[in-house]
């Protein structure tokens, strides 16, 4: 794995030609020092931070197994409309001044349009002018012009997960295909919008189903890759399954690093499950997470996470 991790930081990309079962049989150790040697080399000692607030609350139309927001299953979870501008104001005040570099508002939904885009484009704009926040957008299908107005308001980034394979994607999800999620994330490219873009790890789906995601976004080039890992949720489809191993965790993290030299790779929920919060993980080729709360899951605290990476020896961006 040394030979290949040399290569990639000078300037090899692998694809769908390249053989790449040895990331699976590779010694993890191995493979895990070579990644972050990927990382240390092509991204330097760079932490990112991002935040997000649950915009818009239940009652989602898609039938997403994963998720406790989906109509389709039956979660308890609060629902509420779009939150009011002072109440994502606020909270965007307080992750700033905790040190966070990016916030992201996130609607259920399959989209955010009318009235409430408005409102969303209302609070953009608000903390655009009150705040040094980075802005991102969570709002799921949108058309261009949608986007477009978006980075309008403040916007620079636009998160749209394709959650796991092209192959497997219709195990997870039958009210849209994964096709709508590629050509979302091309309309957000288009609008000049940065790309947020990743998947849940543990769903059931195989390693190649795995390796296939990290090669979309990387033909995608998108910027930062949220790394998920499955909560199951009680009322869920998915509430019976195994959670994926600590082992296996760390070895999708280093083949997505080698896959994606370049990008954000982003520990978002999950990540509590390990004991000391994930440091393993920032030594396996991410360079990012969320923090905080997590929509309907409970995150790990920015303090402790900022804490962490500069034990770690990163540097915080601001």
């Amino acid at each position: 794995m040394k030979k290949l991790a040399e290569e990639i930081r000078s300037g090899r990309r692998l694809n769908r030609s390249d053989d790449l079962s040895q990331l699976l049989i590779a010694d993890l150790e191995e493979l895990r020092a070579g990644a972050d040697t990927i990382r240390r080399e092509l991204c330097g000692d760079r932490f990112d931070f991002c935040t997000i607030i649950n915009g818009r609350s239940g009652r989602c139309g898609e039938d997403c197994k994963f998720c406790a927001q989906s109509c389709h299953h039956n979660t308890h979870v609060k629902e509420y409309p779009f939150l009011p501008e002072e109440d994502i104001l606020a909270e965007g005040k307080r992750n700033e001044a905790a040190g966070v570099h990016w916030y992201s508002i996130v609607t259920a939904g399959r989209d955010l349009h009318g009235q409430e885009l408005e409102r969303g484009l209302a609070a953009y704009r608000r903390l655009r002018k009150e705040t040094g926040l980075a802005l991102c957008a969570s709002h799921g299908l949108q058309t261009l012009e949608e986007l477009k107005a978006l980075k309008e308001a403040g916007v620079t980034r636009f998160h749209a997960n394709l959650e796991t394979s092209r192959r497997y994607f219709p195990m997870i999800c039958t009210s849209h295909t994964y096709q709508d999620k590629i050509d979302n994330i091309l309309r957000a490219k288009e609008a000049g919008l940065q790309v947020c873009s990743g998947g849940i790890l543990g769903m059931g789906e195989s390693w190649e189903d795995r390796i296939d995601m990290a090669l979309s976004l990387a033909e995608l080039e998108v910027d930062s890759i949220p790394l998920n890992l499955l909560t199951p949720i009680p009322g869920t489809p998915l509430e019976q399954v195994e959670p994926i191993s600590q082992e296996d965790v760390l070895r999708a993290v280093a083949l997505f690093r080698y896959i994606n030299p370049t990008a954000w790779i982003r520990m978002a929920a999950g990540r509590g499950r390990f004991p000391d919060g994930g440091e393993a993980l920032f030594r396996s080729g991410a360079n990012a997470a969320i923090t905080g709360d997590m929509l309907t899951t409970t995150g790990t605290s920015v303090a402790g996470d900022m804490e962490m990476a500069i034990r770690l020896g990163y540097q915080l961006e601001r």
